[in-house]
């Protein structure tokens, strides 16, 4: 499989590194306009080739990228003190058509992942500008809020990740909202789940729904406070996509797509169930929700559609 990463920085750059490590990728390119910057990190990246799979690791522009498998796009402008999430929507939604008119028509064929914030308003912007196929368009969407639900709950109830079964819905961003109608571990909804145990004393204690919601929503804030930026999870995030994408099998993940009708919703890219295989996006499962939860992600759709409509596409 042939990568390319546009954008070279934390999160472009630990992404390659993820894929290298993992060995889903057999040649990945770096393109950023900070070319010294991408050199660095190839560099550093390859010479660690001889102690896990054989890869190919370069830095390059825009016609390295020739028929690369998965293109993953991360550059975007982070705001500034005092600007608001409008205005550097604006400011990205020009990168993004900068970068989609450049690398389409060396990668027509390419699935794309957005990473590049505000996700789903860059996703919906590369729909609408790149003239690739829905189907091979992802925004990275909420699967990153889904994850850290996930381990948030997994430290309540003291077992495994990958045995809790929960969803974050809506937009990457203030509106995000937890299915907590379809939460559940081993299949036991979590407010059944102390009534469920045998064999242990181990009792879990009563936790604030919301305060957790919040969490999620806030973990992002609060480790760029700590360390300065959030790289690690959304990398490990995005390359769980690009695994995806390899298998003979679809999964079921969180990420951001076009809508046209599901849960009365259209003309936006949002996250719910999507099911995503080697062809792409191939469809989505339109889960039961309480009508709480189909109010929230209504709301989420106006809020997106606000800014979309705000902007010069």
């Amino acid at each position: 499989m042939k990568v390319t990463i546009i954008g070279a920085g934390s999160v472009g750059a630990t992404i390659a590194y993820t894929l290298a490590v993992q060995g889903t990728a057999s040649e990945i390119v770096l393109v950023d306009i900070n070319k010294e910057k991408a050199l660095g990190e190839a560099m550093d990246i390859v010479q660690g080739a001889p102690f896990v799979n054989p890869m190919n690791v370069i830095a390059g522009d825009y016609p390295e990228a020739a028929d690369s498998d998965v293109v993953i796009i991360t550059s975007g402008i982070p705001r500034k003190a005092g600007q608001s999430r409008l205005e550097l929507a604006q400011v990205n939604v020009n990168v993004m058509k900068d970068i989609a008119s450049k690398i389409t028509p060396y990668a027509p064929n390419a699935t794309y992942i957005i990473v590049s914030n505000p996700v789903d308003v860059m996703t919906y912007v590369f729909h609408k500008v790149s003239g690739i196929p829905e189907n091979k368009i992802i925004g990275s969407g909420t699967i990153l809020d889904t994850s850290r639900l996930r381990t948030r709950l997994a430290e309540i109830y003291g077992i495994a990740q990958n045995n809790v079964h929960a969803y974050v819905f809506g937009e990457h961003g203030d509106s995000s909202f937890v299915t907590w109608s379809l939460a559940n571990i081993a299949n036991v909804p979590l407010d059944q789940y102390n009534d469920h145990l045998f064999g242990t004393e181990k009792k879990i204690p009563e936790y604030d729904r919301e305060e957790v919601a919040d969490f999620v929503r806030k973990s992002g804030g609060i480790i760029i406070g700590r360390k300065g930026a959030t790289f690690y999870a959304i990398a490990i995030s995005v390359a769980y996509i690009v695994k995806c994408l390899t298998k003979n099998v679809n999964t079921t993940m969180t990420v951001s797509t076009m809508m046209h009708g599901e849960y009365g919703i259209d003309g936006c890219c949002l996250s719910t169930l999507a099911i995503v295989g080697p062809e792409g996006v191939v469809g989505s499962v339109e889960v039961p929700l309480t009508e709480e939860e189909m109010e929230k992600l209504r709301h989420s759709a106006d809020n997106l559609k606000a800014v979309i409509n705000s902007l010069e596409l």
